[in-house]
């Protein structure tokens, strides 16, 4: 099981050092992967549509691509990994540049997460539809390999079109695409289409039946020996002894990654969200 920790996006602060210092105790400590939630925008509460969601515009919200480049610089073993770029709310030729751009940057420490999102708001904003999320995120997927792989292609989908173009510099490999959702439809694509699937932390009886329909599906398609999966667990859910039972209980159902999540834990300050990750590779590691 590889354990990681979840940056604080949410409590970290604006300051560069103390985002710096975050990453690199995880590094130190020996955790191998960090993951960043990703929102572009944040909306107003006292709206005539409140969103139903868990953050609003009083959430702090650090670029993924452009922090986890500057972690990049600033790391040298640590994997980064989006958890999750939300996807269709952005131009896929794009997304493809920015992830080949980091994962070159960083000697190949890029593990993409994707996701579809519940913000319609942000949706609205960046001028892509809400409505059809779901089925645009499967043509992005193979646009942003195709891209990844050649020099030039062309593609004619339903949604991309791209004529004799490609990307340049590429990757040096396929960036490896773990979808986040626990909606049937997405355990279908994570199945068919994805690298690893990334689970967000509810309760046991959830968790279990959602890996087990994954799991299912990965029969069905002949790939669950290459698949990964990403658990998650709050720091505020156990004590030490909880901690190691969640993660027996993970690794009991499959689970390759474990992450811990600092954040809503009534910690103040960088400090304390630097103590709570030593803390818990104390008790797990």
């Amino acid at each position: 099981m590889e354990l990681g920790v979840v940056f604080p996006q949410t409590e970290i602060g604006a300051d560069p050092a103390a985002i710096r210092d975050f990453a690199q105790a995880a590094e130190a400590l020996g955790y191998s992967h960090l993951l960043i939630y990703d929102h572009v925008l944040g909306a107003d509460p006292d709206r005539p549509d409140p969103l139903p969601g868990p953050y609003t515009k009083e959430h702090s919200f650090h670029e993924p691509f452009v922090t986890l480049a500057f972690l990049a610089a600033v790391t040298t073993t640590l994997e980064l990994a989006p958890a999750v770029i939300i996807l269709p709310q952005r131009q896929t030729a794009l997304v493809a540049k920015q992830a080949a751009q980091l994962d070159l940057l960083s000697g190949g420490r890029l593990r993409l997460g994707v996701g579809t999102g519940w913000n319609w708001v942000e949706y609205e904003a960046l001028g892509e539809n809400f409505r059809n999320r779901g089925r645009r995120q499967e043509e992005q997927i193979e646009l942003m390999r195709e891209l990844w792989a050649n020099d030039v292609i062309s593609f004619e989908g339903r949604w991309h079109r791209v004529t004799k173009a490609g990307l340049n510099p590429r990757p040096a490999r396929q960036i490896p695409i773990w979808f986040g959702g626990s909606a049937d439809a997405v355990l279908r694509r994570a199945a068919r289409m994805g690298d690893g699937w990334m689970a967000i932390a509810t309760t046991e009886e959830h968790e279990r039946d959602v890996v087990e329909r994954l799991q299912g599906y990965l029969d069905e398609t002949g790939r669950r020996e290459r698949f990964g999966i990403q658990a998650r667990t709050r720091i505020q859910d156990g004590d030490p002894d909880g901690w190691r039972r969640s993660l027996e209980r993970w690794e009991g159902m499959g689970a390759t990654h474990m992450a811990v999540v600092t954040m809503d834990a009534g910690l103040s300050g960088p400090q304390a969200h630097l103590d709570a990750i030593r803390r818990y590779k104390d008790a797990v590691g």
